[in-house]
């Protein structure tokens, strides 16, 4: 190991004297050579035979070396943390020799440092150095967003000299201003007339203008930060900004990380580095603040390398804010982070899911919230998406059908993953039902008090047929849940065949509403469903008052009875018995209709009290 190490050594050795030759040759080739040196000049352990004149005739900071050492006749001179190194004095040697050369951009920010460095400015001679490399620079550089990104690459060694002359900060605004100026032409080339003569923009040129991002992907991290940040003041396209992001994540986001990686990997055999850390944590606080301005797996690709990275918990918390405000469009494999906590730990993140969902519900809260004087109103532009609270809850009914095998997941985190959402987002409870029927599958050694916790979670009213004849045989579920899942099953049998016999139209509206509230069509708003459940609930306290009313006249009539019993003799009570049952007509039916079908009639009336009955409990 150290022999390579000492070749390794060796060979680096061998470079630099091959470098400090040839440029000793170049430099033989335009030194004065009939001349002998007065001053030997050394950079960077490089050396330079040069002569005064010249020198101190250009640079003010020579000038002063030797006035200072006048009596001393001085002949070496050393120049410490030279920006740009030896070559690039020997480009300001040559202006001092009158030897023409060329400024490129590849050149001009160290140019322009040394200048200030030796002090070749005005001061000292007409159209030094400094002058000449600052008009490059404003006059060829900033006119073009390539050279002002090859000029930010030169300027990454040259901090922070290059900062304080305001290189760096001229070529960030040149390239914000011309990426604006690009976008705002493609924009308009993408204009077109349709064939209703309105004019409207064509998408498929819609990364026409963008054609920078590519270029920006080579710039250093924090210069990248500072130039994204002035196309965001700019106004450059939200939609553009996060394509750049996406391309520089996926060129300095090394292969290791989760971006591109399965995601079956351990945090072991990821090595975190502060270099991809930086990465993550710059390109999350660049995100734009717009909705679908990048796709929600490049978030969800984010947080996962944001954990693997141990970045900061502001930035893994931005993210999971980002994903719950766009959670309707994530998929299942999105929502599968695995878990890089102790190998005891679940398979999945559950606890970053559970703060995702959070902020889902939050965010629905909160558009609520912001409309609270029409809170009710469905045609409210803030009004919750129903469609968004299906897809979410279906979503979660497959993530919990999903973790529900893991052996080490526990039934806490199961009931909070489950009961994350509000109670208005599952309009059929099949998806959770098969969720559950997992765990208790998995988990066969819970007690009956974990299986009705589990249970409470369903609302059998919701389940399908099929899933309610599954439910009504399965051995998992605790007794009291199979009894429901029955009743359940009777009333739905019960109510298809009075549909059937076309007798809905004799029944109060009163009596079907646990029915046909307990599936809200998914097309209604929470705030449609919420008048619709007023509506209901004006209708039952009504009913009750009826109920009341009839009971009063019961305890009235049974007053009298007691009356009558105690005045008069068995024939007369029971003559006054029946007539008073008769003027009460308690089940609402004549006595001819009742004669006609006795059996329909009883049956019809049991299903009466047996739903009144329910509904005054509820």
């Amino acid at each position: 190991m150290d022999r390579g190490g000492d070749k390794q050594h060796h060979q680096h050795q061998q470079q630099l004297s091959l470098a400090k030759s040839a440029r000793q040759h170049r430099y033989n080739e335009w030194i004065f050579r009939d001349v002998p040196s007065d001053i030997t000049i050394e950079v960077n352990g490089g050396a330079f035979s040069l002569h005064k004149f010249p020198l101190v005739s250009r640079s003010g900071r020579i000038r002063k070396l030797v006035a200072e050492h006048r009596d001393s006749d001085i002949s070496r001179v050393e120049l410490l943390n030279l920006p740009g190194g030896a070559e690039t004095f020997e480009l300001a040697a040559k202006f001092c020799y009158g030897i023409n050369f060329e400024i490129t951009s590849a050149n001009v920010a160290q140019l322009c440092c040394i200048s200030d460095f030796l002090e070749m400015t005005e001061e000292f001679s007409k159209d030094n150095l400094g002058s000449r490399a600052e008009e490059y620079l404003e006059s060829i550089v900033c006119k073009s967003l390539e050279m002002c990104v090859e000029v930010l690459q030169q300027c990454e060694t040259l901090l922070p000299l290059a900062d304080e002359l305001r290189v760096i900060s001229r070529c960030i605004d040149a390239i914000a201003s011309k990426a604006c100026v690009e976008q705002i032409a493609s924009s308009f080339s993408r204009l077109e007339y349709s064939s209703s003569g309105r004019l409207h923009m064509n998408r498929q040129a819609k990364c026409d203008g963008d054609w920078w991002i590519e270029d920006l992907s080579g710039l250093r991290v924090d210069l990248y930060q500072r130039v994204i940040t002035a196309m965001k003041c700019r106004g450059v396209r939200p939609e553009s900004i996060g394509a750049s992001l996406m391309n520089y994540a996926q060129k300095e986001l090394t292969k290791k990380s989760s971006l591109w990686n399965p995601p079956g990997q351990t945090k072991v055999d990821v090595i975190s580095t502060g270099h991809e850390k930086l990465v993550v944590e710059t390109i999350v606080s660049l995100l734009p603040v717009e909705k679908l301005a990048v796709p929600i797996n490049f978030l969800f690709g984010l947080l996962r390398s944001a954990v693997i990275l141990d970045c900061t918990i502001a930035c893994r918390l931005d993210l999971e804010r980002r994903i719950g405000s766009q959670l309707d469009i994530a998929t299942l494999d999105d929502l599968l982070i695995p878990s890089f906590k102790n190998s005891g730990d679940t398979l999945f993140d559950v606890d970053t899911v559970h703060r995702i969902l959070i902020n889902f519900s939050q965010q629905e809260d909160s558009e609520e919230e912001m409309e609270d004087g029409s809170v009710f109103e469905s045609d409210s532009p803030h009004s919750p998406s129903q469609t968004a609270l299906f897809k979410v809850s279906k979503l979660v009914d497959n993530y919990l059908a999903e973790i529900a095998p893991d052996a080490n997941l526990k039934l806490t985190k199961f009931l909070v993953i489950a009961d994350a959402l509000p109670e208005h987002a599952r309009t059929v409870h099949d998806g959770l039902y098969r969720a559950i029927d997992i765990y208790l599958k998995a988990h066969q050694g819970l007690s009956d008090t974990d299986k009705k916790k589990l249970c409470k979670l369903i609302d059998f009213q919701k389940l399908s047929q099929e899933a309610g004849a599954h439910a009504a045989q399965n051995e998992r579920l605790p007794l009291q849940s199979i009894v429901q899942v029955l009743y359940f099953e009777q009333i739905r049998l019960r109510n298809s065949l009075g549909c059937s016999n076309g007798e809905d139209e004799h029944k109060p509206m009163h009596q079907s509403w646990r029915i046909s509230s307990g599936a809200l069509s998914a097309a209604m708003s929470p705030r449609d469903n919420y008048a619709s459940l007023r509506r209901e609930n004006r209708e039952l306290k009504l009913e009750l008052a009826r109920l009341r009313m009839r009971l009063n006249d019961l305890e009235r009539e049974h007053v009298c009875m007691k009356r009558d019993m105690e005045k008069s003799n068995s024939r007369k009570f029971m003559s006054s018995f029946s007539k008073k049952i008769g003027k009460l007509s308690f089940f609402g039916h004549s006595s001819s209709r009742a004669s006609t079908s006795p059996s329909r009639q009883s049956y019809r009336t049991d299903s009466k009290v047996i739903e009144r009955t329910c509904a005054s409990i509820d």
